[in-house]
């Protein structure tokens, strides 16, 4: 563990992170946030983040070493797409029991690794360290280099086990192990002037499959992406891309900024969501490439492909911009999300109401600045309950956030869009960014949510009764209200008219049979007959002084 807690003090540290290089050297010790206790790891462990960050390896198999309820809790968690070979959508796991906690579980992780090998025979697995064997003293170190001797095949440790951190740590000891047994360890069959890797790109619903025709079309090479759709060869021979993009910051900085130390390769953060970031990531890349030697021609290139695409995105956006435009919405997402996915609403015609930032860097918060304005609102942290009254309140039209806060949107009968990693519509660069407002705008006009909004019929039912009961009370309390409604109690329900009417013209012109009552008023018999019968019967006094 000496050298897990070495590594995680190292993270800590990192200084490609411009708000830990702010702090002084006693703060960044302590690390960029308060450690977190064993269970308190609030939306995901050190473990989950690193599983995350790694299972879209689509060609590796990725053995859990713990009990089953680490795995189970943690397959296939993230809607990464991809094509080739299955195996990621394998859960392994070394399953251990009393009995291994308590003998130590080294020899079932050496025979989980073996049966592996005999069963797939994979390009290499990733063992994961989780926190029982973590805390029983297991080296997976030495189980996984004593294996890939034994196998002739790399057996990599992943140590992160959840309780030495949050899911945004695991995603950087995840990055870590890469950079110690990974990358740099092939060589690329060829190399082009345009090779490229994308780092902290997970390739969700298949959104790098939208962006990755135009890099095609400029003759851009994704050497690896890292880790959206990719190979064990391609992440081992990614030290020789001439340039990189980062898509996520906060969870890969760290693999970025080594790559740069390490082999020479430039990286800039960049992000395809939304019209303008898509157009300036391309230029971004272009401009990268020609530095590092490709033709120049590639920049002409680029931007004839912008305005193409450019062009395309805006005609298809323009017939929904009527209906979405001085709408509001809250973004409650994270990372890179949080700035890139505001560009894209403003684009739409949108009006953002605050945007979460509770997982962003301090370059995120910066460009929201820049996007939204020196007074944008930002949220840290929201509780559930003043989510739900911001928008019972009317101040967001709908809602764009992960699958954890749909419910509270639904229940404030507010539309609401998936937008985090469990979403199933793609919506990176121009083709992307045209689903996205399409999403949108079906979410705002479905009729469901007017009727969504209507009290239930038992609701309105309920709401009749007390007002009845109330307006009764009322009137048994006043003398005259009830004066006033006995006469306005209708006689004849098929002309409306009133009790008061009827007694009015019985005193005042004296009528004594029911066909004088129809001659003086608009009754018409038949079904109130009986009813001015008896008012004729009875006694003129009280009729009198009904009257008066």
């Amino acid at each position: 563990m000496s050298s897990l807690a070495a590594t995680v003090q190292n993270i800590f540290d990192e200084p490609g992170c411009a708000k830990n290089g702010s702090k002084s050297e006693a703060e960044r010790r302590n690390g960029c946030t308060r450690q977190l206790q064993p269970g308190s790891a609030a939306g995901g462990c050190a473990f989950d983040g690193a599983k995350v960050a790694l299972q879209p390896f689509t060609d590796v198999a990725h053995l859990v070493h713990g009990p089953i309820a680490c795995e189970g809790n943690s397959w296939d968690n993230r809607g990464a797409a991809s094509f080739g070979s299955d195996l990621w959508r394998t859960a392994f796991t070394t399953d251990l029991s009393e009995t291994d906690i308590v003998f130590g579980g080294e020899k079932r992780l050496c025979k989980a690794i073996k049966e592996i090998i005999d069963k797939c025979d994979p390009p290499a697995i990733f063992v994961y360290q989780t926190c029982i064997p973590a805390m029983i003293g297991d080296d997976i170190n030495a189980v996984c280099k004593a294996a890939s001797r034994r196998f002739s095949k790399p057996v990599i440790p992943i140590n992160s086990p959840g309780f030495v951190g949050s899911k945004n740590l695991g995603n950087k000891l995840a990055g870590e192990a890469l950079l110690d047994y990974v990358i740099g360890t092939r060589e690329p069959d060829y190399t082009t002037p345009y090779d490229i890797n994308l780092i902290g790109e997970y390739n969700l619903s298949g959104e790098l499959w939208q962006v990755k025709p135009l890099l095609d079309e400029l003759g851009v090479r994704i050497l690896c992406c890292i880790s959206g759709d990719g190979k064990y060869r391609e992440v081992a021979s990614s030290h020789r891309a001439r340039a990189a993009m980062l898509v996520c910051s906060k969870s890969m900085i760290n693999v970025a900024r080594k790559m740069e130390q390490r082999y020479g390769i430039p990286f800039f953060e960049g992000a395809f969501y939304g019209i303008q970031d898509s157009s300036e990531s391309l230029r971004q890349i272009a401009r990268l490439l020609v530095e590092r030697g490709a033709p120049a021609d590639l920049l002409g290139r680029t931007e004839a492909v912008i305005a193409r695409e450019e062009a395309r995105a805006w005609a298809a956006i323009q017939p929904y911009k009527p209906r979405l435009e001085g709408k509001r919405a809250l973004l409650m997402t994270g990372g890179v999300k949080s700035w890139s996915v505001v560009s894209a609403l403003q684009e739409a015609g949108l009006e953002l109401v605050g945007t979460s930032v509770k997982k962003s860097t301090m370059e995120d918060k910066e460009r929201i600045k820049e996007l939204m304005g020196q007074d944008a609102h930002m949220i840290d942290d929201m509780t559930a309950r003043e989510m739900y009254k911001m928008l019972k309140d009317a101040k967001a039209d709908i809602m764009l956030s992960g699958g954890k806060s749909q419910f509270v949107a639904l229940k404030a009968a507010v539309p609401w869009v998936d937008i985090n990693q469990e979403r199933c519509h793609a919506y990176m660069g121009y083709a992307g960014m045209v689903k996205l407002v399409e999403e949108i705008d079906n979410s705002l006009s479905s009729p469901m949510w007017e009727q969504l909004r209507r009290p239930a019929p038992w609701e309105a039912l309920a709401k009749a009764r007390e007002q009845m009961q109330s307006s009764m009370a009322a009137i048994a309390c006043d003398p005259a209200l009830a004066e006033t409604a006995r006469r306005a109690r209708n006689i004849c329900v098929c002309n409306r008219v009133d009790l008061g009417t009827i007694e009015d013209a019985i005193y005042v012109h004296g009528l004594r049979s029911v066909a004088a009552v129809r001659e003086h008023t608009n009754a018409a018999g038949g079904c109130c007959q009986g009813r001015i019968e008896d008012m004729l019967m009875s006694e003129p006094s009280d009729m009198r002084q009904a009257a008066e």
